[in-house]
């Protein structure tokens, strides 16, 4: 596992095309793992901070529940559609997994019985569209084979 920063000051401009696929919009979508054992998706939020990736729960969610009883999880980025007229310009996705980490409470929204957590990373990814806009570009980083870079057509 490792903390966000760890990543950037290894593999920083990886690490910067991540962030910015996460920045592009304030919904992302988390996978949880459920009390029998199959996912749960749900809507939230994240930020990177302090070189860390936190998020917060609100209190009595399932997903708070998840969290607390089972730590994996795996965030996805915002979605966007690739342009019609250009495709090679979509900027693609990213997704990161690892473990929650419930921290004390956030001084910024200080809510009584809700989780605040960072991710230990796991595992990070980025797909996107190469140039020409005829194969993607799969760029990863996980903590057994560090990072690599793979094209499939």
């Amino acid at each position: 596992m490792a903390s966000w920063q760890e990543i950037e000051r290894e593999f920083a401009e990886f690490a910067a095309k991540v962030r910015a696929r996460f920045d592009a919009g304030t919904n992302k979508t988390i996978a949880t793992v459920r009390r029998d054992g199959a996912p749960r998706i749900s809507g939230t939020e994240l930020k990177f901070e302090g070189g860390e990736v936190t998020f917060g729960m609100m209190d009595g969610s399932m997903k708070l529940l998840d969290v607390r009883r089972d730590p994996r999880i795996a965030v996805h980025s915002p979605t966007l559609e690739p342009p019609a007229d250009d495709p090679g310009s979509w900027p693609g996705d990213a997704k990161l997994a690892g473990a929650a980490v419930e921290v004390e409470e956030s001084p910024d929204s200080p809510v009584p019985g809700a989780g605040y957590f960072r991710i230990d990373v796991t595992e990070v990814s980025l797909t996107y569209l190469g140039v020409p806009a005829d194969h993607l570009v799969i760029e990863s980083w996980d903590a057994a084979k560090g990072y690599r870079r793979r094209v499939r057509k």
